[in-house]
């Protein structure tokens, strides 16, 4: 703190910021993260993934996470449905559940009929439960405003980006072309829905 004190200028500028970032927050309000059922709705879905048994094969591993990743952004989507009011939203939160139920039927389907194969892929169980770790603690990180449509759509930005962080692995260490299609088709539809998102945040920010 010294340091600044012999910067007046600086502190003074400081100050002015500060204050003014505070101006600029007066109307944010704070919801607490165990009040939020979008919130409990994530930490569900990361209970299940937490508990899955990996096998070591990259294509089965994404395959069982993603169905789990999948369904809790129609889970998610769903209450947005129930809870939300704007248009723009609820198309997205609609648009979400169909597409997320189709690929979880084509999951499905990849399991049913391809049984685990070795050798195992220790580098893709690693980066995947970071990739996790990583969503999980960004969704810790934000601040929830109570409004059901911005949290769904500041919480499904970062459910997004995990979901094409592992697509990107699967890519990377998977040995199958059927997920790596659906990988590169989830990127694809993923990074064009965080834009539609990222762009409705910032014309509907509440502060």
């Amino acid at each position: 703190m010294n340091r600044f004190l012999r910067l007046p200028a600086l502190a003074l500028l400081g100050l002015s910021l500060a204050t003014t970032a505070c101006k600029k927050e007066e109307g944010l309000q704070v919801q607490p993260h165990d009040q939020s059922t979008q919130m409990t709705i994530m930490h569900d879905m990361m209970k299940m993934m937490d508990a899955m048994k990996p096998t070591g094969d990259p294509d089965n591993d994404y395959a069982m996470m993603m169905i789990m990743h999948h369904q809790g952004a129609i889970n998610m989507s769903q209450e947005e449905l129930k809870s939300g009011a704007d248009a723009d939203m609820k198309a997205m939160a609609q648009s979400i559940i169909t597409a997320q139920q189709k690929e979880i039927a084509q999951f499905q389907a990849f399991l049913t009929s391809h049984p685990a194969q070795a050798p195992a892929v220790p580098d893709f169980s690693a980066l995947q439960m970071a990739n996790m770790m990583r969503m999980s603690q960004a969704n810790d990180l934000r601040p929830l405003t109570g409004n059901p449509d911005f949290d769904f759509a500041q919480l499904m930005v970062d459910h997004h980006r995990s979901a094409i962080e592992n697509s990107d692995a699967v890519l990377k260490y998977g040995r199958q072309a059927t997920t790596k299609a659906l990988a590169q088709q989830i990127i694809d539809e993923q990074k064009s829905e965080i834009t539609m998102l990222q762009t409705w945040l910032l014309n509907h920010k509440p502060y």
